[in-house]
């Protein structure tokens, strides 16, 4: 069954998004969302699974959790105000809790790791946040909040023996009167033919009880045999054009436009849940019902 907080969760993060919609506009919204939660209870696994992440890995989802793989995923993330992304695999949501992960792999190559041992930490955040403010270019076109980059929340750290990487971001509205301060908790686990990272969305206040999911995430996704960095075939395999570093300062940068809008939700939640759950907490339990237990 479907635990009664995470309905409520979503509830809320439905009237929030309602909330930046008017007129007429918020019949279609209304209609878009609802569309794309229905599409996901029908395809929804909860924990404790195994979920297959295409042909590259396995993740052994934890009781508590959800995941809602693609199309599915797509359509809810577009309902949140994100483009379509190629690289989505799926979201994770928790049955209790007022966060979201974002899984995705991106087959950019196997990626060399050797400039992990001479980066900077400091030149990696100017590169993020020079990447960040060209980016805001598009989210006034697109009329989404612009961000600032505050910061580092926890520097970019590598591992070598398990080829895994960790580090999160400071976000706030740069134009906003809002001060509360959203978090990227971005995990990366190399492959063979490229990368899967699986992106923690919250508020910073709840990062330190809220990261070692996503860590424990990270630890439970295995690459499938013959995926795996160690099968690396450097006579018929291809090398992705960047190194380690653009996970954080290159790449990193054009995916945190994703977060923005997001982050814009949950930065409401605390003050509209109630409301959200007098308003819509019907419809969303008529949405996702009672999933039996198997």
């Amino acid at each position: 069954m479907i635990a009664k907080q995470f309905l409520k969760w979503v509830a809320s993060l439905f009237l929030i998004m309602f909330s930046h919609f008017a007129g007429a506009q918020n019949a279609a919204a209304d209609a878009e969302v609802k569309a794309a939660f229905e599409d996901a209870k029908k395809v929804m696994q909860a924990g404790p699974a195994e979920i297959k992440m295409i042909d590259q890995a396995v993740l052994k989802l934890p009781a508590g959790q959800i995941y809602i793989p693609m199309p599915q995923a797509g359509r809810i993330m577009h309902a949140m105000g994100n483009s379509s992304d190629p690289s989505l695999l799926g979201a994770i949501f928790p049955e209790d809790g007022n966060w979201m992960i974002v899984a995705r792999y991106q087959k950019s190559g196997y990626i060399k790791d050797d400039d992990a041992k001479e980066w900077n930490a400091d030149d990696l955040l100017k590169s993020l946040q020079e990447g960040t403010e060209e980016g805001n270019k598009e989210r006034r076109q697109r009329g989404i909040p612009e961000m600032q980059l505050v910061g580092w929340a926890e520097k970019p750290n590598y591992e070598a023996p398990t080829h895994r990487l960790v580090w999160s971001a400071i976000t706030k509205d740069k134009l906003g009167s809002n001060d509360r301060q959203g978090v990227n908790y971005n995990t990366y686990a190399l492959g063979r033919e490229g990368y899967i990272s699986m992106n923690l969305v919250t508020d910073l206040h709840d990062l330190p009880q809220q990261k070692s999911i996503a860590k424990n995430l990270l630890g439970q996704l295995q690459f499938s045999e013959g995926k795996r960095y160690s099968d690396f075939n450097i006579s018929t395999d291809k090398v992705a054009e960047y190194g380690l570093a653009a996970l954080v300062a290159g790449v990193a940068a054009k995916k945190l436009g994703l977060f923005a809008i997001i982050f814009a939700f949950f930065a409401k939640f605390a003050k509209l849940a109630l409301l959200a759950v007098v308003g819509l907490g019907a419809m969303i339990g008529k949405l996702f019902g009672r999933k039996k237990a198997e």
